[in-house]
């Protein structure tokens, strides 16, 4: 089944209210799977992706397992940090689907059937009965079981799933997706694109400058490094080692990172005066 793109502008979306501050953007995978290795996580390099797209960046990312304690505190966090947090798994209706249950825990309210996503969940329960060419039956067990997909925390709102119908759903700026890329990529570009237009348009996305530094060691250079910061507030550095570069050999990626403009620029300018008159051997210069 593709992915209904009608479907994503079927539900209207409260746009949050602009900041003076772009807030952080922060990633939950929650999943035994992941941490086992059975499957391999493929959410954080996409939405770092999204993200890039709309030049914004991902803060921090988690990985937890379907154990509801962690999942409760984890999300305890979320709430209360002031962040955009999407959450990736668990929102189903089986024994090891936990996020639904913790979300509400960790706000100390109850989850109740959502009106709207439980007309979209019998939607899908009407299409998969005459996909398969049987009659509807709403009131069997398994799909009275299928409505606890639809039972979110008091006051959520849903977030469209384009797929199957069945859809997430939000409290506040944490955002609570299926597990399933398929499902959940298209669903964290409709809370983007509806829920936080005005970071879309203000993002800054970090720049990056930097050189590779031949011939030295990270303690030589981390008095530089630490005057950088000092100097230069709201600009970070970074030291990235290598013993075995295919055309390096050793060496180490040193630079800067921060909002493109004049401060990032004086950082770096900064870095490559004081490597020259520390007389280090430089190559090439890179731009990311």
């Amino acid at each position: 089944m593709k992915p209904d793109a009608a479907a994503l502008s079927a539900i209207p979306a409260p746009v949050s209210a602009p900041s003076a501050v772009l807030p952080a953007i922060g990633l939950i995978v929650i999943g035994d799977e992941i941490l086992s290795g059975k499957r391999t996580d493929k959410h954080m390099p996409k939405v770092i992706d999204l993200l890039a797209a709309r030049n914004l960046s991902l803060g921090w990312a988690e990985y937890l397992s379907d154990t509801p304690e962690r999942i409760t505190a984890a999300l305890m966090r979320a709430f209360t940090s002031g962040d955009i947090v999407f959450s990736t798994g668990g929102i189903g209706a089986t024994p090891d689907d936990h996020t639904r249950q913790c979300a509400a825990a960790a706000l100390g309210v109850p989850l109740t059937l959502h009106p709207q996503a439980e007309a979209l969940i019998r939607q899908r329960m009407q299409d998969t009965a005459r996909e398969q060419g049987v009659p509807y039956q709403p009131d069997r067990p398994d799909n009275l079981h299928r409505l606890n997909m639809g039972r979110f925390p008091e006051n959520a709102q849903i977030i469209p799933n384009p797929y199957n119908k069945i859809p997430g759903f939000s409290v506040r700026d944490v955002h609570f997706l299926p597990g399933f890329p398929v499902m959940a990529w298209p669903m964290i570009e409709w809370v983007l694109d509806h829920r936080y237009p005005h970071l879309c348009a203000r993002g800054a996305r970090a720049q990056e400058r930097s050189v590779i530094v031949l011939g030295s060691i990270e303690a030589r250079l981390t008095p530089l490094m630490q005057a950088i910061e000092r100097d230069h507030p709201g600009i970070k550095v970074f030291s990235l080692p290598s013993v075995d570069h295919p055309q390096y050999g050793a060496h180490i990626d040193l630079g800067v990172k921060g909002p493109a403009g004049t401060a990032l620029e004086a950082a770096y300018a900064q870095m490559l005066t004081a490597l020259r008159t520390m007389n280090i051997k430089l190559g090439p210069e890179l731009v990311r």
